[in-house]
């Protein structure tokens, strides 16, 4: 396997000779297949949870949640699959997490319509940004711990939901947290069945048991569940061509917090965790991909687009490296099948108690959320982290615009005048 040279500006050429059918069925085998089918199953499960909880809490429809899914995985799953192939390199993308959460309070005061807008301004800056190359440039300007402070304030809202649902649904909450607690304490199990699967498991055996059910949503839930078997439940996707709207406050508010989540957190996270297993990462194609694939994922209403850190790192945690490539397609695969299906699993996920959602949302983001704290307040810029954090959490607009952007406004800004020390020993 031959690699070109990347130059400085544009995408990074592919991988020659380019990887076709016959060379993917030739490197695919059981380890693969296992790895991409651990790995998407991790992105089917508490990750579509903070989509359902976002967006259920924005006054979402049905129909949008599933219009939003079938983009996250459909569109994206094609992307992979383009990308395994043409690197031969496991590049995974999904939807930014954190830029889910954060649009969550965006939702509360903007239009989806303008929410819309906001998604696809963020994907021309970042399709610009990686035709000019300059992502390197701004991922060393900007200090992580201030993002990540930012990132914290956003996820804290998950750990406290998980709280809560212990406190008003525990016969749902408790036997799930005990599930993944007994999985991540026993590395033997969880090597078999990764924690949040068993979360997963448990939660739905006891909805389907009934557990936790109140009275005035059973005949809903039975309503919900009787359309899963038939037509005109609506198994297959039909997307919502979304309008968008554009406004000031949008674009401030969103779009600048959401391209430094995606280029510096998600992404910088996937490039770490790829580069790590030992495969270099086409940083500029990458770039202009998420850039070109969010606007795309936009018009159905979905979020920005990523490249994963969770599911490259499952992906590429065993057999040969020459071959991960392979277990990445098998994800992209998957994703096709679920985006397609996008209604069907909208609505089942939907007819569960809130607090099933709203407990495997917090049990997926709990190491996110710790992960955060650490890069936040572990070194440098940790007052200005601080800040950030506090500003965010506060939940405060001003001048209308929602509390993330100006957490990075504060931070940065504290950074600069009482942590110019940090600055120096950065450069």
């Amino acid at each position: 396997m031959s690699e070109r040279r990347s130059s400085p500006r544009g995408p990074e050429p592919v991988t020659r000779p380019l990887a076709g059918w016959r060379k993917f069925r030739s490197d695919i085998g059981p380890l693969y297949a296992a790895n991409g089918l651990i790995g998407f199953i991790f992105a089917a499960t508490g990750p579509v949870a903070v989509i359902l909880s976002v967006g259920l809490a924005g006054g979402l429809s049905e129909a949008q949640l599933a219009s939003w899914i079938f983009g996250c995985f459909f569109l994206n799953g094609l992307l992979s699959i383009a990308f395994c192939l043409a690197y031969q390199r496991p590049l995974v993308f999904f939807w930014t997490i954190p830029g889910t959460v954060l649009v969550g309070p965006a939702l509360t005061h903007l239009s989806f319509a303008e929410v819309v807008g906001a998604f696809l301004a963020t994907g021309l800056l970042m399709l610009v940004l990686g035709l000019l190359g300059w992502v390197r440039r701004l991922m060393e300007a900007i200090p992580m711990a201030i993002v990540m402070g930012m990132v914290a304030g956003v996820f804290l809202r998950f750990g406290t939901d998980l709280v809560f649902a212990v406190r008003d649904t525990a016969l749902i909450a408790v036997p799930m947290i005990v599930v993944f607690l007994a999985l991540s304490a026993w590395p033997a199990a969880a090597s078999r069945m990764p924690p949040l699967i068993g979360a997963l498991l448990a939660g739905a055996l006891l909805v389907v048991v009934g557990v936790g059910a109140h009275p005035e949503s059973a005949s809903a839930n039975a309503a919900a569940a009787a359309s899963l078997g038939s037509v005109d439940g609506g198994w297959f996707a039909a997307p919502l061509l979304q309008r968008p709207a554009f406004s000031l406050q949008a674009m401030v508010e969103l779009v600048v917090p959401l391209a430094i989540t995606v280029l510096i957190v998600q992404n910088g996270q996937g490039i770490a965790v790829l580069s790590a297993a030992g495969h270099p990462v086409p940083i500029n194609a990458v770039t202009v991909a998420c850039g070109a694939m969010s606007m795309a994922t936009a018009m159905v209403g979905s979020v920005s687009t990523c490249l994963t850190g969770p599911t490259n790192a499952l992906i590429a945690s065993s057999g040969e490296r020459s071959r991960h490539y392979a277990a990445g397609v098998v994800v992209g695969l998957l994703a096709l099948a679920f985006g397609l299906l996008s209604p069907l699993f909208t609505r089942l996920m939907l007819s569960t108690p809130p607090a099933f959602i709203a407990t495997l949302a917090g049990l997926a983001m709990l190491r996110v959320l710790q992960a955060s704290f650490v890069t936040a307040f572990k070194g440098r810029f940790s007052l200005g982290a601080l800040v950030a954090f506090v500003v965010t959490v506060a939940g405060l607009p001003i001048a209308s615009i929602g509390s993330p952007f100006w957490g990075l406004i504060f931070g940065f800004a504290a950074s600069a005048l009482l942590e110019r020390d940090d600055f120096k020993a950065a450069a």
